[in-house]
């Protein structure tokens, strides 16, 4: 029994070694972790620490560069502004005290040029105006022509009146109508001369008013020869005189057939027809 007592005493020993080295060995592994797990914050502490004061220098170098900028601009443009100040002092006191004379003898000068640039710029304007007045008189002289002066194109009595606004009675076509003109009494192959001064526009046979020879005048005026037997005496275009032959008294007018022989005369003015016998002229 003694023996098993103390083989069973050495037993119990041995564990509560084995128990206190186990403990002891997990509190080493957990110092060691706790040892490295104070050096890694430590190093990372350390780390933004640097970080922390390597930006802070920059930020407060920028800003003291900054600062120096600023206040060198203010400085020079204070000095700036101060010479500025001073010359221009200076430049007014002694203008105002050594130059009073020699400023009024300019300031004559110059008020002396600018009135005879004045008076030439008028004289050159006068001038220019002047000329642009006479160009356009004499334009206006050249373009404005006389009235032409009319002359009956052959003589006889008037054996129908002008009715622009009234009616007068046609024989031929049996009722009342207007009439445009003056039909003048002429026998058969009686010459028909031009009325005035002119160019022949048109030789034309109207349906109504038979052979006519149409005549442009001056400023609007034209000169209208119907009932024409023959018109062979002048051609389109042509210049003709006062009181040239530009044909004969025929019987060719439809709407007047039933007449006696005899000129249909009218005289219009931009297109609109006027009483011919207030123009013409003996």
């Amino acid at each position: 029994m003694s023996i098993l007592n103390v083989k069973i005493n050495q037993g119990g020993i041995f564990m509560r070694r084995e128990h206190r080295a186990r403990k002891l060995s997990e509190r080493i592994d957990i110092k060691k972790l706790m040892y490295i797990s104070g050096s890694v914050i430590s190093i990372a502490v350390i780390g933004f620490v640097i970080t922390f004061v390597m930006y802070g220098n920059k930020m407060n170098q920028s800003s003291n560069l900054g600062k120096v900028d600023t206040s060198l601009i203010d400085t020079t443009i204070k000095q700036s502004t101060e010479e500025t100040s001073s010359q221009f002092g200076k430049t007014v006191e002694e203008s105002s005290k050594d130059t009073k004379t020699s400023d009024v003898t300019k300031y004559a000068v110059n008020t002396s040029n600018v009135e005879n640039k004045i008076e030439t710029s008028k004289s050159n304007s006068n001038t220019s105006s002047s000329s642009h007045t006479t160009k356009t008189e004499e334009k206006k002289t050249e373009e404005k022509k006389p009235d032409p002066t009319f002359k009956k194109p052959v003589e006889g009595e008037n054996i129908r009146e002008y009715a622009k606004d009234k009616l007068v009675y046609s024989n031929t076509l049996e009722e009342w109508i207007t009439h445009s003109g003056i039909d003048i009494k002429a026998d058969k192959t009686t010459v028909v001369k031009a009325s005035a001064d002119g160019t022949v526009k048109s030789i034309k046979n109207d349906p109504r008013y038979g052979l006519t020879v149409v005549i442009e005048h001056n400023n609007g005026y034209t000169t209208v020869y119907s009932n024409l037997l023959t018109a062979e005496f002048v051609v389109k275009g042509e210049k003709v005189k006062q009181g040239q032959t530009i044909g004969t008294v025929g019987n060719t007018a439809t709407f007047e057939i039933s007449d006696e022989a005899h000129l249909h005369f009218e005289i219009t003015k931009d297109g609109e027809s006027l009483d011919p016998e207030l123009y013409l002229k003996d």
